[in-house]
């Protein structure tokens, strides 16, 4: 069974910073690639970004590329996303995900940690 669980989550004012960690328990950690989303109130999950197995390959979306970054420590069953420049848009539940298998789809899903950006 796949558990992962977010930390890092808090207020902040825009202009800020933060740190989300995702702890995975997952075997074979090292072969999965990772990925972040978020869902702000009343919208739909979205994508932010995503890491591949080794970390030497990042993916982000448009609206967060060059204010946010992921990263990983294999060793550790851990991935990071550090949000800098916040703005109050950032505001979201964030989410860590998983694969179910190699090149799969993200289908385990972590329970969520809350980012709030004033103003």
């Amino acid at each position: 069974q796949v558990q992962l669980v977010e930390s890092g989550g808090g207020l902040v004012q825009a202009g800020g910073s933060l740190r989300l960690s995702c702890a995975a328990s997952v075997r074979t950690f090292s072969i999965y690639r990772m990925a972040w989303f978020r869902q702000a109130p009343r919208k739909e999950r979205e994508f932010v970004g995503e890491i591949s197995s080794s970390g030497g390959s990042t993916y982000y979306a448009d609206s967060v590329k060059g204010r946010f970054t992921i990263s990983r420590d294999n060793a550790k069953n851990a991935v990071t996303l550090q949000m800098s420049n916040l703005k109050p848009e950032d505001t979201a539940v964030y989410y860590c995900a998983a694969p179910s298998r190699v090149g799969g789809a993200y289908e385990y899903w972590g329970q969520g940690t809350q980012v709030t950006v004033s103003s």
